[in-house]
């Protein structure tokens, strides 16, 4: 794996197509129609992540040491390391993650609305452990049961997914309610970008001020009842799920997970070599996504982009993964532009979200003009999460390649 800080001079491949990897994620992806697989009992032992230090390495691929004898870095230590002395104790370190969060949910489980912060908090972990597992699962599937593997990530998907809901729908509405608060005000900096962006003249920022002043509350309200109402409805997904058999037969799963690393027959004893090429393929349908993605002068409005930027996310994610595996360690170089796609994702939601409000049959004129301002800004911040994520992806040239 190249190390995110190093340059490349050629374009990166585009083969395998990124297009159906979006499903490693663990909040995408059909559920499966059985079970989560191997179902086990009992709680995990303790474990902890990966450690959060730089990677080493110094050439393309650094995962390889110098004598090419294997994965290295903190906490993989140089030698003739196996397959199974490199994956199995990630794949049981967050299955112990997993189960840790689990019980701490259950001991703080509250409505967030009610002051269930803990709760809060361990679901995140929860889901973090469970996009981890789900992804190695999926890039390095070879080296794994393949049928335990893809039940077992399908159903992680699922979990992710409902807990997620609830979490979303109440960062949308503090994010548009606080950007609503913004644009009312006196300055209203946004809207004014957002009318000079459509050719609009200053002069009509004291008249756009008025309206906008009219319509913010109504418009603010409008999203509090639709947000709120699909936050609830995801709360109760969320219990339910929680409840259901289904459920168990995943917590069972990742137990057993965190004891039993089904191994592919004839993986064990080999050199953890093999998982060089999982990962390298990962890390070239990201270079292959973010090649692709459209330049920096294109259409800012243009929503049908927003599909490419969303693909990249989930591949930078599922290549965070693998660096985690292969060396041991998270890439803090990678962290930026993660957080800036992340961004890229909850403007284009919001935005979203705001077009959709403003879709209300027989709201007030002044009620649907705040909510087209609204839209604008949300877009302007997609822009910015954009120009963010260009000026941090650490492989430079991936992005002037086309």
């Amino acid at each position: 794996m190249r190390r995110p800080d190093q340059q490349t001079t050629t374009r990166p491949t585009t083969d395998p197509a990124p297009g159906t990897d979006a499903g490693a994620d663990a909040t995408v992806g059909p559920p499966p129609d059985g079970g989560a697989g191997r179902p086990g009992s009992g709680p995990g032992p303790s474990g902890t992540g990966p450690a959060d230090s730089a990677p080493t390495g110094t050439g393309p691929t650094a995962a390889h040491t110098g004598t090419g004898t294997g994965p290295t870095a903190e906490g993989h230590p140089a030698g003739d390391l196996t397959t199974e002395a490199v994956l199995a104790p990630y794949l049981r370190g967050q299955a112990a993650d997993f189960l840790r969060s689990l019980r701490l949910h259950h001991e703080h489980s509250a409505p967030a609305e009610s002051g269930g912060h803990d709760a809060a908090a361990a679901t995140r972990a929860l889901r973090r452990a469970a996009r981890r597992i789900s992804g190695s699962l999926h890039t390095f599937r070879a080296a794994l049961d393949p049928h335990w593997a893809d039940q077992l990530r399908a159903e992680l998907a699922w979990l992710s997914g409902v807990l997620a809901r609830e979490h979303a729908y109440a960062n949308r509405l503090t994010r548009l309610v606080e950007a609503l608060h913004q644009l009312s005000g006196p300055a209203l900096p946004a809207a004014r970008g957002a009318r000079a962006a459509a050719g609009e003249p200053a002069a009509s920022d004291a008249q756009g001020r008025a309206a906008l002043g009219v319509g913010a509350a109504r418009a603010g309200a409008l999203l509090e009842r639709r947000l709120t109402l699909a936050r609830t409805r995801s709360h109760s997904a969320a219990l339910q799920a929680l409840g259901s058999s289904r459920f168990h037969a995943v917590a069972d799963a990742v137990a057993l997970l965190a004891s039993d690393v089904p191994l592919a027959p004839g993986t064990t004893g080999r050199t953890a070599e093999a998982l060089l090429e999982p990962a390298e393929r990962a890390e070239q349908r990201l270079l292959a996504a973010v090649a692709a993605l459209p330049p920096a002068d294109s259409e800012p409005y243009n929503e049908a982009q927003d599909a490419a930027w969303h693909q990249a996310r989930l591949l930078l994610r599922l290549h965070r993964y693998a660096h985690e595996v292969v060396l041991g360690a998270a890439a803090p170089s990678l962290a930026s532009c993660g957080h800036a796609l992340d961004l890229h994702r909850d403007a284009v939601e919001a935005a979203a979200a705001a077009a959709a409000a403003a879709r209300t049959p027989r709201i007030a004129p002044a009620t649907a003009y705040a909510l087209g301002v609204l839209h604008a800004d949300q877009r302007h911040e997609v822009e910015a999460a954009r120009a963010v994520f260009r000026e941090t992806w650490p492989y430079a040239t991936a992005l002037t390649a086309s």
